[in-house]
């Protein structure tokens, strides 16, 4: 019997096997592919081969359920929609291209659920958003949970999946950063009394394979992950969460590319089970599809003990003079310290990690910059070393001056690093951390958490990574160094993204009602801007910007599809990318904007050209460019990157 074997591998089709065993669709197996034995998946077509070859035999088939049907035309439409091979969209869901046989029960015993009844009481608003969300729970739709930061969101959803996995479902809840996993793991522990499985890169293999294996034989009821976990074959998937929807951190930017929200809604689709999609402030996609009536829609307005919003006030720096080589002005100090005075934590915010994001010397005027990136070292001055922030390349700081002798340098801008010395001086007496990625994905991280809840931490100096779903009772005091920073420069999604920044900033503030504030430090006089992403009601804001991307035929009314184009020859790379423009262009029927340099046009040592397909709103823009694509022969050491709907441009 001939059998169609997707492999984990580039290609976009299965390979045709023969086999006596009783093989059906789904079914993992291992195979011969040329010298070595690789696990490959049966799949539901064949290979469109017209040649004659010879064909070889399935080894053996492995000793784990068979992938669902559901789950394989999920796979098939990723492919498609990204526009990436099918055995890719295969590796996402293998684990380093295995699948794991069973195991015997005591691995599983750890997530083994015992549901405890808990003690929370719902308020009317909660009792009203629950109802709504449970409403439709048999089959796929998409809910929007949108709630004032601290108005009590999780639980709501957690009463939502309580009532499925009592019916024997499990359920995935994506969250868009590790840091969060383990407080919210300790949350979902003491609301269910289970432990739920929890994966993103940094579990370890050994705990990957449990989990994997406990969640194709369903021994694990309950997965908390990044975005990876959503490619987990799942035997009875009866729900997925989206934590924080809106944020950017969703989109998988490297390897195969893809946003994992919109994914989650088509496994749910293909699944035919809900989403709940869950925010503070909704992604202008997510908003103008409940303005369309796609999306069911509930609303947490009133936060946890009746709590109030951080009250807002703008610090203007035109008519305070900051000293030398200082950020904080003396009014922002005065404030700090009377909240210090009352026990408040105070939070001082800056979105730029390290010390100083350009170091330039004063007598050759050279500056450091990266020598496989077009883009300028950030100095780190804990770690003694210059990073680039996007390829890794670390320096140190001594060079010899182009002048004499050795360079003097000057640090210009400041980072969370800068910041914190600043704070040191002005508060000697404080207990004070910093809060980012450098800081918090150490082993230490939970125990950093546990501190700062318990007030042993007075002041945190953070980056965004402090705004994303962090619950710090003691925060009433927010500073914002200098706002003029992230609303600089253009970006199509900067005003939505400083929308929900901001927000999700704020209400990390005042969450266990007490009076909280937050001060932005400002050179702009114009002050609509802050205003706009304060105000109470986003829906607001959002409005204004859904009208505005419809004059200008912009996302979520069109589709935009980014090719990259990267290689080490820049003329070659340049004569390429606008043959390849041309090429396009005279079978497609959309726009094609560019070939451009890339705002980064360097990275990691290989220039880059942009090309920007503007369509309509389908996958027919996919199918069409997929196929012209295919058709056309790229020379040796250039490749082409497709990213459908980016979110970034750089």
């Amino acid at each position: 019997m001939k059998v169609p074997i997707l492999l984990p591998n580039i290609f976009n089709y299965p390979f045709t096997y023969e086999s006596n065993l009783n093989l059906k669709v789904g079914d993992y197996v291992v195979v011969p592919f040329g010298k070595s034995k690789i696990t490959g998946v049966v799949w539901d077509e064949f290979e469109k081969q017209k040649k004659n070859f010879k064909i070889k035999k399935v080894l053996h088939k492995l000793d784990v359920p068979a992938l669902k049907k559901n789950t394989i035309k999920f796979l098939n439409w990723f492919s498609m929609y990204n526009m990436i091979p099918k055995g890719m969209a295969l590796k996402l869901l293998l684990l380093s291209g295995n699948a794991i046989e069973k195991l015997s029960d005591n691995n599983y015993e750890k997530f083994g659920e015992k549901l405890k009844n808990s003690k929370i009481e719902l308020s009317e608003e909660q009792k009203a958003s629950l109802i709504k969300m449970n409403k439709l729970n048999k089959k796929f739709r998409v809910h929007v949970l949108q709630g004032t930061t601290g108005s009590g969101k999780t639980i709501v959803y957690f009463e939502a999946l309580k009532t499925l996995i009592r019916k024997d479902f499990q359920c995935l809840i994506l969250l868009p950063e590790i840091g969060l996993t383990s407080q919210f793991e300790k949350k979902f522990i003491e609301f269910f009394g289970f432990k739920p499985a929890i994966w993103h890169s940094a579990i370890t293999k050994k705990n990957k394979n449990i989990i994997w294996s406990g969640v194709a034989n369903g021994k694990i009821k309950a997965v908390i992950g990044a975005r990876s976990s959503l490619f987990l074959p799942f035997k009875k998937l009866g729900l997925i969460i989206v934590d924080e929807e809106h944020d950017q951190s969703y989109k998988q930017d490297e390897g195969v590319i893809y946003n994992a929200r919109d994914m989650a809604i088509s496994r749910g689709f293909f699944e035919n089970i809900p989403i709940n999609l869950i925010t503070a402030v909704p992604s202008v996609e997510t908003f103008d599809n409940i303005k369309k009536g796609k999306y069911t829609f509930s609303k947490l307005n009133q936060r946890y003990l009746n709590a109030s919003l951080p009250n807002f006030e703008i610090i203007n720096l035109n008519k305070t003079k900051l000293g030398t080589q200082s950020w904080l002005s003396n009014e922002v100090i005065d404030k700090v310290n009377s909240h210090l005075e009352k026990k408040d934590q105070v939070l001082f915010f800056l979105n730029r990690r390290g010390f100083s994001p350009y170091v330039l010397c004063k007598k050759c005027l050279k500056n450091y910059s990266c020598p496989n990136c077009s883009i300028n070292l950030v100095y780190h001055k804990f770690k003694q070393n210059l990073l680039c922030h996007y390829c890794g390349y670390k320096t140190h700081l001594n060079r010899n001056c182009l002048k004499k002798g050795v360079c003097d340098f000057i640090f210009t801008g400041p980072g969370v690093e800068r910041i914190s010395e600043e704070v040191q001086k002005k508060f000697p007496s404080k207990k004070t951390i910093i809060f980012s990625s450098d800081t918090m994905n150490k082993k230490n991280s939970s125990e950093i958490l546990e501190k700062i809840i318990r007030n042993e931490v007075q002041i945190l100096i953070g980056t965004q990574l402090i705004s994303k779903g962090f619950h710090f009772p003691n925060l009433n005091c927010i500073v914002v160094v200098d706002i003029d920073l992230s609303s600089s420069g253009y970006d199509l999604r900067g005003a939505e993204k400083n929308l929900q920044l901001y927000h999700q900033l704020s209400g990390r503030a005042g969450r266990a009602g007490k009076p909280a504030t937050v001060y932005f430090q400002t050179y702009n006089l114009n002050t609509n801007m802050i205003l706009d992403i304060t105000n109470k009601s986003p829906d607001i804001f959002l409005d204004k910007e859904l009208e505005s991307r419809k004059a200008h035929n912009l996302p979520p009314f069109q589709r935009f599809i980014a090719l990259i184009i990267t290689g080490t020859d820049e003329k070659t790379l340049e004569k390429i990318s606008y043959e390849f423009k041309n090429f396009i262009e005279k079978s497609l029927e959309d726009k094609v904007l560019g070939p451009v340099n890339a705002p980064i046009f360097r990275l990691k040592k290989k220039f880059r050209f942009r090309l920007l397909i503007r369509g309509r709103k389908s996958t027919k823009v996919q199918s069409s460019l997929a196929k012209i694509i295919s058709k056309f022969k790229f020379p040796n050491g250039i490749k082409l990157t497709v990213d459908v709907d980016p979110i970034n441009f750089n």
